[in-house]
Parts: C-alpha cells; structure tokens; sequence
C-alpha cells in the first residue's frame, strides 16, 4: 500500500537562490536531492511540486515537507 504522510527530510528550510526556471519540489521527502524530486516518491500516492520562477530570487523550500504554504516554509518545522 502506498505511504501517504510525507518524510521529514529536514527540519528548517532549504534557502537558496533559483535562476527563472521550472522546478520539481520533493513532497515525499525521501528524494536523495532535495529540495528537489528524484522520482522517490513513486512508492507512495504522493507527487512533486512543479514551481515556476519567472525570474531568478531566493526562496525558502520547506524542508519538513508539513508546511501549509508547500512549496515554501512557513514555519511549521518547528512543530513536527
């Protein structure tokens, strides 16, 4: 049976600077790249976030794969 509760893969976020292009986020949390999805999560029910960047900034990818603004942090590490 499929796993439906994400994996906690980190407990803070992943900040970083993205260039203006489409990204896959990890849901799952058991992606060997994270932040980013490497197919992991075909053993489960649970897919990528695909995010698109207009142009390049700094982000903050949730790490703890709970936050209520997914792909993003929003704090939520803190309470799992």
């Amino acid at each position: 049976m499929a796993t439906t509760e994400p994996k906690v893969a980190q407990r803070g976020p992943y900040k970083m600077k993205v260039e203006a292009k489409t990204y896959a986020w990890c849901a799952c949390g058991r992606s060997e790249n994270q932040p980013f999805c490497d197919g992991s999560h075909k053993i489960t029910d649970i897919k990528p976030i695909i995010q698109r960047f207009a142009e390049a900034r700094e982000v903050s990818w949730c790490g703890c794969k709970h936050s209520g603004t997914k792909p993003f942090c929003d704090g939520t590490h803190r309470k799992v």
